[in-house]
């Protein structure tokens, strides 16, 4: 039998809503590779094996596009935990180890060091660094466990840019197998996040959406 100390941590849901709408993008991240279009090939996880579950989630607050990614080219999303409205998200079931392996890959880190997240689970908002997915929220409760994410400590503040079609294509593809959603549907829902318009309208957007 494992001592106390052995005994692994309970798993949490992290919420991705933007690539990682995308489980085939989320998997680079836990087994390592180049998603289709980006400019990076990830190491992957500490524990590289498959999420215990899968599920559409909708999140409080709004969906947005800013900064610059040197791994996707133009902007990528945000989520803005006080916007009006809901957004969606796909949401994994991870271990710890998993969701902290996660959040370094996506600040350009190599994963190994365990984020200490019992301050989150206690007051909900946790800022561990200055960088861009460096706030973390727990976002809601899915079947008894935390539902948590990370953005920008002030979303709202940064400077809008317009994402590449890769990106949205990504983000796409995790409407379409997560959540179920039809073409038209994706459109609109990419369209109405703040940043996407004006370079991107309605008949651009599906054909990028329609692939």
């Amino acid at each position: 039998m494992s001592s106390p100390e052995e005994v692994d941590p309970e798993p949490v849901w992290y919420a991705g809503y933007g690539s990682n709408l995308s489980p085939d993008r989320l998997r680079c991240y836990l087994a390592g590779g180049c998603p289709p279009g980006a400019a990076r090939t990830y190491p992957g996880a500490r524990e590289p094996g498959e999420p215990l579950d899968v599920r559409p989630v909708s999140l409080p607050g709004s969906v947005l596009f800013a900064w610059e990614s040197p791994t996707w080219g133009g902007g990528i999303a945000f989520l803005d935990p006080t916007g009006p409205g809901t957004s969606r998200a796909t949401a994994y079931l991870v271990t710890p180890r998993q969701f902290s392996d996660v959040h370094a890959q996506e600040m350009w880190r190599e994963p190994g060091v365990d984020l200490d997240l019992a301050p989150l689970l206690a007051s909900g908002r946790r800022v561990v660094g200055p960088g861009r997915y460096e706030t973390l929220h727990v976002a809601g409760e899915l079947e008894g466990r935390p539902v948590l994410t990370f953005s920008a400590p002030d979303a709202d503040a940064l400077e809008p840019r317009a994402p590449a079609a890769v990106y949205l294509a990504t983000m796409a593809d995790g409407l379409r197998d997560a959540h179920g959603l039809g073409d038209d549907e994706i459109v609109d829902y990419l369209l109405g996040c703040p940043g996407a318009a004006p370079e991107w309208d309605a008949d651009r957007l599906a054909d990028v959406v329609t692939g």
